[in-house]
């Protein structure tokens, strides 16, 4: 079967059973701060899990789109090594919120297995939980005596808490589950050793394919157990493993879900990839082309949907997936050049009908992938130089770990790579050292990010929280419920929920309200508010004193208005956008904050000043033609997007939504806007600049932050011509210094010129002969400028010269460093090299060409130990 149909069988199976079919949420979370990505089937249902919300159904089923690379589910460093990890990977999952539970779920994953896709009975094991002493939970009888009516009890085993009781956290909703295993090993494989003994045993072909969890616990903040109000049955069957059994291969890389991108990686590399490798070399190729086509999905599919590589977060992690791909290829498969970007139409072509966001946004995720391997290619290539000057200055043969620690934190040098090229020349490094360094940067790093949540206090039962911000930014509330957070960052905090808050919590871009909590002799400021599992959270440092009291929740109206201003301002920009530069432009994201506004959007060229001006004159039109607030608070989505409404990509949206339209601009959000574009007053383009290939980002202000602008502006104007003695024409003076300037300057390079000429033949005379080299290092009272030209008038004057010369302009030192071609050709001198070493002694560094080269640094005070050292090069 191919794996299309195998997908489709899947569904069509559970919708025969009564489930929903839902499509996947992004793999990017957008409103979930515990999470980056959707790391398990069950991320988009957790509000469900929690009683923070209905579904749609009680029965649902779906594939969802999965990146395990960080926290406690973490596969990233087994990609490749093995056959069955994946940083993405597809989860087919069956869903009951209170419906069904075990005899259901079980009957109905055998029925599919062995009656549907037809896999032998004699190739599956299964596997209950047996129960833990420590956790109070008993054996699951239910689960195995179901079993016991599909298949033989020597295929029943029994797991234990790590492998039959699944967790979604350290905290939440919990329980027993029961796994399918499957045995594709030969027949011989088997006669020879059980596969029940290889079960839950890393063997790449005994595998855990189908995994029923049953939802019965809640886990408290203390680690006990409590029961759950209704049961639930999340499950959650691996899709690319599950094509590896039906398409009788022997490796999930064997399946026609990674084979397209395997022989476009063999087209593009020269490099053959085979599957029962007869030696080391081979199995290193394989590993890197596992470790490509693997990271290639997961990073297409982040970008896809809204997650651009960058330093920080979620950008971070997309950031290290692909350079871990770009590593492997550069190591292994020789690749210099980028290649990794030609596999996204690959899988666009291949996964684009079930999964529309790949092939919508191929061009910009293949220009984002090819932008970033260029720029990493480069710090590749400066690594190897860095590692060559570790090696020069190492006595012996093992580098300091600190040394290959800096390699890798502060230039991003993989330590595997720099073992690979230390080992081929003969060097080894202090791994013990190193592995130190690595760990205090990780302890510093979960330190800073460490957070202790409490369990809820429930003040009041059920799901009656609701949001009423859109038109109220006051309102009488009651706490339902609240929480104690101890972070390292913040200390003590607490976090409340409220019955019928008017702050708008983090989403969509625009920031948390900020207020207070009030009653007749309180104030409790809220710092922040957000959504977590469809409850929206109010952060405060204390609680109130009378906890289950009326209070009033006031928000604070100036940052709401000004947020809200910026706000709607984005909608218009967009719309200017596309507008003025095309409808290419598309939204990749935002922050609206009550001080400025950020928007990225798709577009492949620098946007041009006129073309700002057009954009800044046309959001500035809409402002004054004081459109008004259409606001639609329900509307079926697909009727919205009929009619014309953008949705944004990478964004989840329900069945109704809500749309909001100013004049021709109508788009799909939840955040707070002006009443009328009038409130906006002025939309003012700060800035613009690229952020990643084909993406570039535009800041601005509104509102209040337009008159700050327009004031500080107007003070350095009147600044500037208290300085010019009041011109009556300020521009007409200032050019008028700017040509003096000029000619000034031009006058001092003749001088500067003439000085060098002059100190031509001073210098010449002061030329030594050490070892058939004409030697010179001295510092002259010339800027850079002057130094290159003194040095190239040296050079005219015979063969043979090594010349440092040294320069200090504006407290800032610089060394030149010039050397005949005959010099590099035949002993080796490299000018590049002589000015890293020496720019060591005045704090800074440099290069250039092997006959000429530059340092910069900070200490004008090492001048005199540079000059002096610069003779052991010649000695």
């Amino acid at each position: 079967m191919k794996s299309q149909d195998i997908r489709k069988q899947f569904l069509q199976f559970f919708e025969s059973k009564g489930h929903l079919i839902v499509p996947s949420a992004p793999i990017v979370t957008k409103d979930d701060p515990t999470l980056m990505f959707n790391n398990s089937g069950m991320a988009q249902f957790k509000e469900y899990f929690l009683g923070n919300g209905t579904p749609k159904s009680r029965r649902i089923a779906d594939t969802q789109k999965c990146l395990r690379v960080s926290g406690k589910h973490n596969d990233l460093e087994d990609v490749g090594f093995d056959t069955y990890h994946h940083t993405m990977f597809e989860m087919l999952g069956n869903w009951s919120f209170g419906d069904y539970f075990k005899k259901d779920a079980i009957n109905w994953a055998w029925e599919l297995l062995t009656e549907v896709y037809k896999i032998p009975k004699d190739i599956l094991y299964v596997t209950v939980f047996e129960g833990s002493k420590e956790e109070n939970v008993p054996f699951d009888q239910e689960a195995y005596d179901i079993w016991k009516g599909l298949i033989s009890e020597d295929r029943i085993l029994l797991g234990n808490k790590k492998d039959n009781f699944w967790e979604m956290g350290d905290q939440g909703p919990c329980g027993p589950c029961s796994e399918i295993h499957v045995d594709i090993r030969s027949a011989a494989e088997k006669a020879e050793v059980s596969g029940k003994d290889l079960v839950n045993n890393d063997h790449p072909q005994v595998v855990e394919i189908w995994n029923n969890v049953f939802m019965e616990f809640n886990r408290k903040a203390d680690g006990s157990l409590e029961k759950l109000p209704a049961q639930h049955v999340d499950t959650g069957m691996g899709f690319e493993r599950l094509c590896m059994v039906l398409q009788n291969v022997q490796s999930n890389y064997d399946t026609d879900v990674f084979t397209p991108l395997i022989e476009k990686v063999e087209t593009l590399t020269g490099a053959k990839y085979n599957s029962k490798a007869a030696n080391d070399a081979e199995e290193k190729t394989n590993i890197a082309i596992r470790v490509i086509v693997d990271h290639v999905r997961a990073v297409a599919f982040a970008i896809a949907d809204g997650q651009l590589p960058s330093n920080g977060g979620a950008g971070y992690v997309i950031r290290r997936i692909l350079r871990r791909a770009i590593r492997y290829g550069f190591t292994f498969l020789d690749k210099k050049e980028p290649f990794i970007n030609e596999l996204v139409a690959v899988l666009a072509n291949q996964m684009g009908e079930f999964f529309p966001e790949i092939k919508n946004q191929q061009s910009l995720v293949t220009n984002v992938i090819r932008e970033e391997e260029a720029s990493f290619l480069q710090k590749l290539v400066l690594g190897m130089d860095l590692l060559e000057d570790v090696v020069t200055e190492t006595q012996g043969k093992e580098i300091e770990g600190a040394k290959v620690f800096k390699l890798y934190d502060t230039f991003g040098f993989p330590e595997d790579l720099t073992a690979l090229i230390l080992k081929e020349k003969g060097y080894t490094y202090d791994k013990a050292a190193f592995d130190i360094e690595l760990k205090k940067q990780k302890d510093r790093s979960r330190e800073a990010n460490e957070v202790a949540k409490g369990d809820w206090i429930i003040l009041t039962e059920g799901n009656t929280e609701s949001f009423v911000g859109y038109d109220q930014t006051e309102n009488e509330v009651k706490i339902t419920r609240y929480r104690k957070v101890d972070s390292a960052k913040d200390g003590v905090q607490y976090q409340i929920v409220l019955d019928a808050t008017p702050f708008y919590p983090e989403g969509g871009g625009q920031v948390g309200d900020r207020g207070v909590l009030t009653s007749a002799n309180e104030r409790i400021e809220i710092l922040d508010t957000k959504k977590e599992n469809n409850l929206i959270i109010h952060t405060t440092q204390e609680l109130p004193e009378n906890i289950e009291g009326t209070f009033t929740a006031i928000v604070n109206e100036k940052l709401r208005d000004n947020s809200a201003s910026n706000h709607s301002a984005t909608h218009l920009l967009h719309q200017a956008l596309r507008t003025i530069l095309g409808t290419h432009v598309e939204q990749k994201g935002s922050l609206v904050s009550p001080n400025y506004l950020r928007f990225d959007f798709s577009h492949f060229a620098k946007v041009t000043d006129e073309e700002l001006q057009q954009v800044e004159g046309f959001v500035n039109a809409r402002i004054q033609e004081h459109l008004p607030l259409i606001e639609r608070r329900s509307i079926p989505f697909k009727q919205a997007v009929e009619e014309g409404a953008m949705a944004l990509f990478g964004e989840k949206y329900g069945d109704n939504v809500r749309a909001i339209k100013f004049g021709e601009s109508m788009e799909l959000c939840g955040g707070i806007h002006v009443k009328n574009t009038a409130d906006i007053w002025y939309f003012k383009i700060i800035s613009e600049g690229a952020v990643a290939a084909g993406i570039r980002r535009i800041e601005a202000i509104t509102n209040e932050a337009v008159k700050d602008y327009f004031a500080k502006q107007e003070k350095a104007l009147e600044e500037i011509n208290a300085t010019l003695k009041n011109p009556q024409d300020t521009l007409k003076a200032v050019v008028s210094l700017q040509d003096e300037n000029t000619k000034l300057k031009k006058q001092l390079e003749a001088l500067l010129r003439d000085k060098a000429k002059n100190l031509k033949g001073d210098l010449a005379k002061e030329l030594q002969d050490i070892n058939g080299v004409q030697y010179l290092a001295k510092q002259v009272e010339l800027d850079a400028t002057g130094a290159k030209d003194l040095a190239y008038e040296l050079g005219n004057l015979g063969t043979n010269l090594f010349l440092v010369l040294a320069t200090v302009t504006d407290g800032k030192p610089m060394l030149t460093c010039y050397i005949s071609k005959e010099l590099v050709a035949e002993k080796g001198l490299n000018a590049g090299q002589v000015v890293r070493e020496l720019g060591q002694y005045i704090q800074g560094g440099g290069g250039g060409q092997p006959f000429f080269a530059t340092a910069g640094g900070k200490n004008a005070a090492g001048i005199n130990e540079a000059l002096s050292a610069a003779v052991e090069f010649v000695k």
